[in-house]
């Protein structure tokens, strides 16, 4: 018997991840795009993966959770399989904590972690100076700090699979044939697509803005405040993203509102302000209307198979996304929780 056939739709984090997983496992991959590989929002900048927090424990969270776990692993791999840096570090978050309220419930949630994350990871209340000079402003003068979260470069990281990829023979192109079964992960347009086809919407674009700083802090922990997200790099990088818009008329421009992100960072962070601006950067994260990744059989269409819906969370779900996909797909074994299921968002 020969080698099971897939096609991929959409180069972006979720087709790529189970490119690789469906490569990895044997099968015949082909890889379709016609922008190239990381062209939609999974080329950004930003690159933060981070937990929800521990509290009110549901399928989703344990799922993030599980794939969080997972990529320690996962990226390691792609980087000794393909020769390519995906910029991976389990580097932990700061975030401040507001007002006594706030405290409160870090407080709480540091208890929910000790149970929910099952000793892998801390989420713990620390003091501003624990944390030493990379920390945001805190108004109580306390912290959160988790261990769970980690950071890679959404672009190098497209990069690292795709050359994973190839050097497991899979093919990646622009255009070709659909052979054996296909995987659609091709973000919001593709939203857009499988709505039309189902008769009513399954979810949206959001637009985001980024901007990337000349400043090397390669093991700083990341730090979230304000809505806001700032990654140090290994590369001597360090992104702040970003905006999320509903509406918008130009998905890859930037304008006033990346001005307004810059603001708000340089208020959580101040020394961001000695940073020289390298560049900015815009783009549309597809949005499922369930809020959670979805992932499944097309509806209606014998052999046909969704990953989509990311959002602000993909590059964290994809380890697990693409394992559990392709495991359905190759196998024929379903282990897709009942709310990342394509029907959740009808």
């Amino acid at each position: 018997m020969g080698k099971a056939e897939i096609t991929i739709h959409g180069a972006g984090a979720f087709g790529l991840a189970c490119a690789y997983e469906a490569a990895k496992r044997g099968a015949r991959v082909r890889l379709l795009d016609p922008n190239g590989i990381g062209a939609g929002s999974s080329g950004g900048v930003v690159g933060a993966l981070a937990p929800h927090t521990p509290e009110r424990w549901n399928e989703k969270k344990e799922f993030q959770f599980r794939s969080l776990l997972l990529s320690r692993d996962f990226w390691p791999e792609v980087e000794a399989m393909g020769g390519v840096s995906s910029g991976y570090g389990r580097t932990g978050r700061v975030q401040a904590i507001a007002d006594a309220r706030q405290l409160g419930l870090a407080r709480e949630r540091e208890a929910q972690a000790k149970e929910f994350w099952r000793g892998a990871a801390d989420w713990r209340v620390v003091t501003q100076g624990e944390t030493g000079y990379w920390a945001p402003q805190s108004p109580t003068g306390f912290l959160v700090h988790d261990t769970l979260s980690a950071r890679l470069n959404p672009w190098r990281a497209c990069q690292a699979l795709a050359a994973a990829i190839t050097a497991l023979g899979g093919e990646i192109a622009t255009e070709g044939a659909e052979e054996g079964a296909v995987i659609h992960a091709t973000g919001w347009r593709g939203l857009a697509a499988l709505g039309a086809a189902l008769g009513r919407e399954v979810g949206n674009g959001v637009k985001g803005q980024a901007i990337l700083l000349d400043l090397a802090l390669p093991e700083a922990p990341q730090i979230y405040g304000e809505g806001l997200h700032v990654i140090p790099h290994a590369d001597g990088t360090t992104a702040i993203g970003s905006t999320s818009e509903r509406e918008f008329d130009a998905p890859d421009t930037t304008d006033a509102q990346a001005d307004a992100l810059l603001a708000r960072a340089l208020a959580v962070v101040p020394m961001l302000a000695q940073a020289r601006e390298i560049r900015r950067w815009a783009g549309v994260r597809p949005r499922a209307r369930s809020r959670a990744p979805m992932l499944g059989p097309w509806p209606g269409r014998p052999g046909h198979f969704v990953a989509n819906g990311g959002f602000k969370i993909g590059y964290g779900m994809a380890p697990l996304a693409a394992q559990v996909l392709v495991e359905l797909v190759l196998e024929g074994r379903d282990a897709i929780p009942a709310a990342f299921r394509v029907e959740a968002s009808l």
